[in-house]
């Protein structure tokens, strides 16, 4: 089987609902890359990156474009003799860029898994479960809003809530962690700052919320920031904007400086390095999530995929843009979180294909 042609598609995300603020912002449509890869047989295979805006990481959706562009002619008639194979080839058509070579990564597992009959998470080692656990993001608001709304999640069957925090006075998000805790007393509690605190105020609220149980996720922009002041925290710690791929994480886990992870597919650069990251967890025992930053039902397809493969006792969860997105690709599959949990697709490959003109004309081919 030989790839014949690659088609890009650019498709809009629309904000459904209330916004998503974080401590750098608060995106109210989002620019989603998706990819379509074609074999000499007819099959096709589907893949998405959907970086959450240009200055959460460094991906950017017209960057990812790009980055196709530039790598795509090079595939063109390649054999696809297993995923790893066109993970190097990328690599010798592109240097970095991880994110763009995800949506490649993740079409070429749909690709084989239809050729073969198999789901993605059975290609990735087999699947735990037939559900996963989801959990639910609270963005940035007031304090006592935030906690109606936790107590909200928790009673729709939510297990596990992650905070927004920083990007504010700290105050603020001290009271805004205590009256979450008071309201739910959720035993899987997240403070995620998305990199923005300084490391005086993630001692201050380690302190002064010393009697509740929660994690930090990614508390200050850098690992040595978090390095510096590991030793003095009461709470765990989780990395997640710092997981930029492999070596990261490894280098995280031999420095000591985190606890687990919020691991994102197309940061990692794809279902191959997330299974990999996935196994070296195991390994640590290192829980972790696996999320992606945005994007609609193709990358939530792969991260429930790979969710469904982790040992129950260290899957934190897969979080899903879907309650924020207005569309579904695939109308008669569409992934959705329903009382706190998501069905794993249970399709050939992803098991997700985009409905005719979903994700409307492509603006690049290559055959």
């Amino acid at each position: 089987m030989r790839i014949a042609e690659i088609h890009l598609y650019q498709v809009d995300l629309p904000s459904n609902g209330p916004a998503y603020r974080m401590s750098e912002g608060a995106p109210t449509a989002l620019d989603s890359t998706v990819v379509q890869v074609v074999s000499d047989t007819g099959l096709s295979g589907w893949g998405e990156t959907c970086p959450i805006g240009p200055t959460h990481a460094p991906a950017h959706a017209l960057g990812a474009r790009a980055a196709l562009t530039q790598m795509a002619p090079g595939l063109i008639g390649r054999t696809v003799t297993g995923p790893a194979a066109v993970r190097r080839a990328l690599h010798g058509l592109l240097h970095g860029h991880d994110y763009a070579k995800a949506a490649i990564d993740i079409a070429v597992h749909d690709l084989l898994g239809k050729a073969h009959g198999l789901r993605v998470c059975d290609m990735l080692g087999g699947a735990t479960t037939d559900r996963v656990d989801s959990y639910w993001s609270l963005t940035l608001d007031d304090p006592d809003e935030t906690a109606r709304v936790a107590a909200q999640k928790i009673a729709e069957g939510y297990p596990r809530l992650q905070v927004k925090i920083g990007g504010r006075p700290v105050e603020i998000d001290i009271e805004v962690i205590r009256k979450v805790w008071e309201a739910t007393g959720c035993p899987r509690l997240v403070v995620d700052a998305n990199r923005a605190l300084l490391t005086r105020d993630v001692l201050r609220i380690d302190r002064e919320c010393a009697d509740i149980p929660f994690v930090f996720e990614q508390p200050c922009h850098t690992v040595e920031e978090i390095a510096a002041i590991r030793a003095q925290l009461d709470h765990p710690v989780y990395l997640d904007e710092s997981a930029e791929g492999l070596g990261e994480v490894l280098r995280a886990i031999s420095l000591g400086v985190c606890d687990g992870f919020g691991l994102k597919v197309t940061r990692l650069g794809g279902l191959g390095t997330m299974a990999t990251v996935r196994d070296v967890c195991e390994a640590r025992s290192l829980p972790h999530t696996c999320d992606d930053s945005w994007g609609g039902d193709l990358i939530a397809a792969a991260c429930v995929h790979v969710a469904a493969t982790v040992h129950p006792r260290l899957l934190e969860g897969v979080w899903l843009a879907e309650p924020y997105v207005g569309l579904h690709y695939d109308s008669a599959n569409p992934v959705r979180v329903e009382g706190g949990r998501i069905r794993v697709p249970t399709g050939p490959g992803l098991g997700v294909v985009p409905d005719d003109g979903a994700v409307g004309d492509p603006v690049a081919s290559f055959a």
